[in-house]
């Protein structure tokens, strides 16, 4: 077991020693012209920054993006978040490592969540709609990335078993949320949260770190997943013609607007209560995931959130009453992190350069 994780990482001018996953690579330059390299480390724990300034021509071309490497460092604070000056890295083989260290994971069970969600589909009242989704879920290929697939990239869900913990979320919510609305075809509403974002599973690829295929970014999740039930309604030639209608609207309406990747806005009940509870679970899981894994130092609110639009009030601590910086100071401003950088003795100002 590889230690210390991300979430352990604390400042301190002892080196530390410890393996990570690079998850960006990106080589800058100093004022002085010199090369530097700044890269994102993670593991199953979260992602810190790391600053390369010396001996960099050494190591340059040794590791790449989604290569395991060892680094030795120091963890600093700077601009209220940890970060590691690097001293030294070097490039180790997948061998050496255990991979459920390195990358993020459902805290449930896959097994248990695929069993969960094919005893879901077997309740499906309409014989077309369940032979549809059992057609794509009997599929072993299907079966196996549908397990293992992220939901996104990065914004919600965004860890190995992300895409099926999300449906099982929808189809929870799909299941009181129809009870409660008489008008509301629930088959039909299942079976748009089943196979919303199947494409996902060709989208990304996530053998390593979270990226998108050639095919996902050519043709996205959407265009995916109407591809694969075309696929499976050619052996289902009884299929009413309308209902496909219904259910490839739902796929192509499920992001809600146009602006949001949606060829389609949603045009029937179930569609917009598909777009709105999809919306709303993978807002509530960003929120949850920017507050856990939210690493400055001393705040009662998270870095800004793009998806989100907003900073997130970390709520238990703020009930506790911990108020940001040392003795209840306010924590410091952008324009403040900067001064006191520039105050600093010329030999810690690292970042400057």
């Amino acid at each position: 077991m590889k230690s210390p994780y991300v979430s352990g990482l604390k400042p301190s001018q002892v080196p530390i020693t410890t393996t990570f996953l690079v998850r960006s690579k990106e080589i800058r330059q100093k004022k002085t012209g010199e090369p530097y390299l700044s890269l994102l480390l993670g593991d199953c724990t979260g992602q810190v920054d790391a600053k390369m300034w010396d001996n960099v021509d050494q190591v340059l071309e040794t590791f790449d993006r989604d290569d395991f490497v060892k680094v030795k460092g120091i963890v600093q604070i700077f601009q209220n978040r940890p970060q590691i000056t690097i001293h030294n890295v070097r490039k180790i083989d997948a061998s050496e490592i255990e991979p459920a260290d390195y990358f993020p994971s459902s805290r449930r069970d896959l097994g248990e969540m695929w069993t969960e969600l094919r005893a879901t589909v077997a309740a499906i009242g309409n014989p077309h709609l369940k032979a549809l989704v059992e057609a794509l879920l009997d599929d072993e290929d299907v079966a196996l990335r549908y397990r293992r697939a992220p939901a996104a990239k990065q914004i919600h869900h965004a860890y190995l078993g992300g895409l099926i913990e999300h449906v099982l979320s929808l189809c929870a919510l799909a299941r009181t949320v129809a009870a409660h609305y008489p008008n509301i075809d629930y088959d039909l509403l299942l079976t748009g949260v089943v196979l919303h974002d199947i494409g996902k599973i060709d989208e990304l690829n996530y053998e390593r770190g979270f990226s998108y295929s050639d095919d996902g970014q050519l043709l996205g999740h959407i265009t995916i997943a109407l591809g694969m039930v075309a696929d499976k309604l050619r052996g289902l030639p009884d299929f009413p013609p309308r209902l496909r209608t219904l259910v490839e609207h739902m796929i192509l309406s499920h992001h809600g607007q146009l602006e949001f990747g949606s060829p389609k806005v949603p045009q029937f009940p179930e569609a917009l209560l598909l777009h709105y509870l999809d919306d709303m679970d993978s807002k509530m899981e960003c929120m949850r995931a920017l507050i856990e894994s939210d690493r400055q130092a001393d705040a009662n609110f998270t870095t800004w959130s793009t998806p989100l639009e907003r900073a997130v009030l970390k709520k238990d601590r703020y009930l506790k009453g911990k108020a940001p910086g040392p003795e209840g100071a306010p924590a410091d401003s952008a324009f403040g992190g900067k001064l006191k950088l520039a105050l600093q003795p010329a030999d810690t100002k690292r970042e400057s350069r």
